[in-house]
């Protein structure tokens, strides 16, 4: 249900985000209009919305029938002021570079209506990175939202009043999203900050050949009651979204070495046609893939990978929380929310004897799969 507060959400931005932000909130209610600069972009809409239409109708969010009510909400412009005009909030998610963003925003800060709040939908860029272009600081934020999942960060500037913070978490809940306020601003988020060292160790294993493809998905999947382990969520992203962000990783931490010998092999593989999931091969085929068969999932005890690949996560959410961009339960509740696992970093550690864990933490620094400054911060926290 609609919140008095918003009418008509404008979405800058008609790529797959844009237009699955978009079909959600006319679905829920909302007037709604997608701008987007492109006249190619305008014109693939309606196939972008088909088969995300297909996503949100295939996993019960919504009927054929709301989604059918939800096109006749929408309507599409390429003139910036046009599609602003009565825009109670802006949702921008235009290409992941910095200059263009605030160029965005700027823009949008001089167009639309004193009342409207600007929000970016930017998975990599921070509030920080942004803000300090627009004038109403204190209707600004970022509100980021993840493909396939409820889970919606928020992240308040220094400027962002509690007013706007209020609205924003009661516009998610009005859409069927799972609001999570964060403390401060972060690279990556929660989730993210999370699954990225856990794919990033992935591939650094594959690559290496410590582990096959099947040890390092059967052994995740085994522990954590999983439906597919990381190289199968590489297959869902799409093999050219993640060798994108391996291109242009400049993280200063340990998995930084093993960016060229991954990037080398996610490269053959869009070569050869592997895309992932769209493409029906990738780390596997479809639509049938190994994982989904009987016996490829062994005894964990057997799968020397899933404590690796545990520690990473536990490590990375214990860092989140010493750095204090959120409790430990927000923690937990991003990474169960956003992967839908039955349980998260802290509910592991708790499962976990400190004692073992500490000795994981240290093999990752013995098989340099995580630095120094970061295997000391963890041991620190855990410690106390």
């Amino acid at each position: 249900m609609a919140i008095p507060e918003i009418k008509t959400v404008c979405f800058v931005g008609a790529g797959t985000m844009g237009c699955y932000n978009a079909l959600a909130a006319a679905v829920s209610g909302y007037q709604v209009v997608l701008y987007d600069a492109s006249t190619d972009s305008l014109e693939r809409i309606p196939e972008v919305q088909q088969e995300l239409a297909m996503m949100l109708v295939g996993g019960g969010y919504c009927s054929e029938a709301d989604v059918h009510q939800a096109l006749t909400r929408t309507r599409v412009s390429a003139d910036l002021s046009d599609a602003t005009e009565g825009a109670d909030l802006v949702s921008e998610s235009v290409f992941e570079e910095k200059q263009l963003k605030r160029r965005v925003h700027a823009e949008l800060d001089e167009c639309c209506p004193e009342r409207t709040i600007l929000t970016s939908n930017s998975s990599g860029l921070l509030v920080s990175d942004i803000e300090d272009v627009v004038a109403r600081g204190d209707r600004f934020a970022a509100m980021h939202s993840h493909l396939g999942s409820a889970l919606i960060d928020i992240v308040p500037g220094a400027r962002t009043s509690a007013e706007t913070l209020d609205v924003l978490k009661r516009y998610v809940l009005s859409i069927g999203g799972e609001p999570l306020v964060l403390l401060k601003e972060n690279p990556g988020y929660l989730l993210n900050a999370m699954l990225g060292p856990v794919i990033g160790t992935s591939l650094a294993l594959w690559t290496r050949g410590d582990y096959s493809r099947d040890e390092i998905d059967s052994a995740w999947m085994a522990h954590l009651d999983a439906h597919m382990g990381p190289l199968g969520l590489i297959d869902f992203f799409g093999i050219p979204l993640v060798r994108d962000t391996w291109q242009h990783r400049d993280k200063g931490d340990a998995l930084q070495a093993f960016r060229s010998d991954i990037l080398e092999s996610l490269e053959l593989m869009v070569a050869d046609g592997k895309l992932g999931m769209k493409s029906g091969s990738g780390f596997y085929r479809y639509p049938e893939p190994a994982y989904q068969q009987s016996g490829f999932v062994r005894a964990c005890s057997d799968l020397p990978a899933s404590r690796i690949l545990q520690a990473v996560l536990i490590a990375q959410g214990v860092i989140l929380a010493a750095d204090e961009i959120a409790d430990p339960g927000d923690i937990d509740r991003a990474w169960c929310v956003g992967t839908h696992l039955a349980k998260g970093p802290f509910q592991l550690l708790a499962d976990s004897a400190r004692e073992t864990l500490e000795g994981d933490l240290l093999q990752l620094l013995e098989l340099k799969l995580m630095g120094r400054a970061d295997v000391a911060r963890a041991l620190e926290w855990l410690q106390q």
